[in-house]
């Protein structure tokens, strides 16, 4: 019996008969030419901007996916079909197309329609139809619950104008950025010729690695790194309620208050209203939403930092976008133009390209996401997710052929503004781009706070190239000082919330970054949750395991007894254990947040401290092993806390 191609039944059922008998015949024409020809290489290559596959293909519903079920891959601006792809799929899917074209046929009469001739794939595009930017809404193969189907047209209609005015306020926001006194503004307060130099210093490191780094990262990308680094590390500070600006005390949230024309010029129409709780003063911390005054403040929460930063952006020369989640968070994407696609960034987290963080890595629920520019406003929920069905499921704010719409008209009153070739440019991108969102990405394999995908030269740039970027690292050993030797005490405490060591043995000396004193570490790396308020070591995600251990040479020393607090949580059922061995001998450690004496190791010379994490249940298991969790204000406690005592 043969077998019944989703894609095809989606494709009959879901458009009209003419968009599916002009689609139907293409689909055939490719399959036909691969059949025949099946060592021709230019039949195995379909240039996504020719105006035939724009116009019969793009914006038919299940036509793309027929491709990919034949077997053709995303290949930048073409679709390519692999040479060793079986052809029984091609065949049987071309076999079903013609049974619905015949059958329609017969109803109808033969229809005159005729596909445009194609031309080879090294033709260039025409400037042609401008694409739909909304057919990019993917369509599930099986058929999704309407999510508005129990709401009255009325109630239609005010959910849509509402989120009609988000779009346009956005839309209007995002020309500050263009403000040429705004961007000189900007280029006064970033370190440009300090980031240009680290750069270029960053490509030529990277050129040793791996010879064929030009051909996938530049210095522009390396640039874009540099400028998140700087604005997260050394520009802008995050407030969860700010200080007394009388004591500099703790405050406390108690409401909002109405804003000052002053705080109104700046686009504050929302000030929250905090009191000391020491002196009782009241605080107040207006919501700027100007650039130009952020640049000034530098301080704020999600929607201050991506709204500064992407004037940053647009500062130096990116092009950028700023990026609206619905379910409350915001970002920025910068295109990269050797890599041809737009990079998602966000400077919250110092985090680039690595969209599905807020899905498979936060647990976030998202609906809709869209990035607004000068040029454009763009539905891009879909580079965000790798459920898009259940995502569709929850899109209830409007339909999605008002959505469509919208956007549309939304584009083409834009193009005017705009030279043909730019036209011409932002039309190759939205190409691409739709095919990106055809395909639901996977998280598996990826460390969503370091991405393990993509090019060497990509990995090598954000450092992170995982346990091969570590054994490049010296691995540390603690050794004693003569200080040390004559107190006859070794005493290291490690703080997660301001990732460093305090040696106080040592006269109190900090070092700074959990990976400075490692020996070894495979899979391990820092996580902050800023909803939360929380920071940990975990496993990198998608691993199984993880480790990590620190090393002691107290060479001439012999140990009496340890004094340790390692602690740790684990959730659902994962599994930390810890060991603390010698040559001879090892204890095991129960990870409780208290500090514990042992004397196993009595009479030792070195030792070795070692984490082992494993378990968890589902997409975010790697969170459920957690060393040295403790809140980011936590300033006091020390999660691993080492004093070693020598005979």
């Amino acid at each position: 019996m043969a077998p019944v191609f989703t894609t095809v039944k989606q494709l009959v059922e879901e458009n009209s008969e003419q968009q599916f008998l002009d689609a139907a015949k293409l689909l055939t024409k490719f399959a036909d030419n691969i059949i025949n020809n099946p060592n021709e290489s230019k039949y195995r290559k379909i240039r996504l901007g020719n105006p035939t596959v724009e116009s019969k293909l793009l914006p038919v519903v299940g036509a793309l996916e027929c491709l990919f079920e034949m077997g053709f891959v995303e290949d930048g601006e073409f679709l390519t079909l692999p040479q060793n792809t079986s052809l029984a799929t091609i065949r049987e899917i071309r076999s079903e197309l013609n049974k619905y074209v015949q059958s329609l046929e017969k109803v109808n009469g033969p229809s005159t329609s005729q596909p445009a001739a194609l031309g080879t794939p090294q033709q260039s595009p025409s400037s042609g139809t401008q694409p739909n930017p909304s057919s990019q809404t993917p369509v599930s193969s099986t058929t999704l619950p309407n999510p508005l189907q129990n709401k009255s047209q009325q109630e239609i209609n005010q959910m849509e104008r509402s989120f009609f005015t988000k779009i346009e306020s956005n839309l209007v926001h995002v020309l500050l950025y263009e403000d040429p006194r705004l961007q000189q503004k900007a280029r006064l307060v970033i370190p440009l010729e300090t980031q240009k130099k680290e750069a270029h210093d960053k490509l030529e490191a990277i050129k040793k690695e791996d010879s064929s780094a030009l051909a996938s990262i530049d210095f522009r990308d390396l640039m874009l790194l540099g400028l998140l680094s700087w604005f997260k590390n050394s520009f802008f500070t995050w407030v969860d309620a700010p200080k007394c600006d009388g004591c500099g005390g703790e405050t406390s949230n108690v409401g909002m208050v109405e804003p000052t024309p002053e705080e109104i010029r700046w686009q504050a129409n929302r000030v929250e209203n905090y009191k000391c709780n020491q002196c009782q003063r009241f605080v107040r911390f207006p919501r700027y939403n100007h650039p130009e005054k952020l640049l000034e403040t530098r301080c704020g929460r999600c929607g201050e930092w991506a709204n500064c930063f992407t004037l940053c952006c647009r500062a130096v020369g990116f092009e950028a976008r700023y990026v609206l989640d619905w379910t409350d968070h915001v970002w920025t994407e910068v295109y990269s133009e050797v890599q041809k696609r737009w990079l998602h960034c966000d400077p919250c987290e110092n985090v680039c390209d690595k969209p599905l963080l807020y899905e498979a890595g936060w647990g976030k629920k998202l609906t809709y996401v869209v990035a607004f520019s000068k040029d454009e406003v763009q539905d891009v929920s879909w580079r965000y997710s790798a459920k898009h069905s259940e995502m569709l499921s929850r899109r209830n704010e409007c339909r999605e052929s008002w959505l469509v719409q919208v956007i549309h008209r939304l584009w083409k009153a834009r193009e005017p503004r705009n030279s043909p070739q730019r036209n011409e440019e932002m039309k190759k991108r939205l190409l691409t781009e739709l095919v990106e969102f055809m395909t639901p990405k996977s998280s598996a394999g990826q460390n969503l706070s370091g991405r393990t995908t993509g090019s060497l030269a990509w990995r090598l740039a954000r450092g992170e190239t995982g346990s091969q970027s570590s054994s490049n690292t010296e691995p540390y050993i603690f050794k004693l000082t003569d200080k040390e030797r004559e107190t006859k005490t070794f005493h290291i405490k490690y703080s997660c919330a301001r990732d460093e060591y305090t040696r106080i043995s040592s006269n109190g000396k900090v070092t700074k970054s959990y990976s400075a004193c490692v020996n070894k570490q495979q899979n391990i790396f820092r996580k902050e949750e800023r909803d939360w308020k929380m920071v940990y070591l975990a496993r990198t995600e998608g691993s199984a395991t993880a480790a990590i251990s620190w090393k002691f040479d107290f060479s001439g020393m012999e140990i009496d007894r340890v004094e340790i607090c390692t602690s740790s949580q684990t959730f659902e059922d994962g599994v930390i254990s810890w060991r603390l061995c010698s040559k001879n001998q090892c204890a095991m450690l129960t990870g409780a947040p208290e500090v514990k004496s042992y004397s196993d190791l009595s009479g030792a010379e070195e030792m070795t401290l070692t984490a082992m994490l494993s378990g968890g249940k589902g997409d975010v298991a790697w969170q459920h092993t957690q060393l040295f969790r403790q809140k980011m204000d936590n300033s006091i406690f020390h999660p691993l806390d080492i004093k070693v005592y020598f005979k």
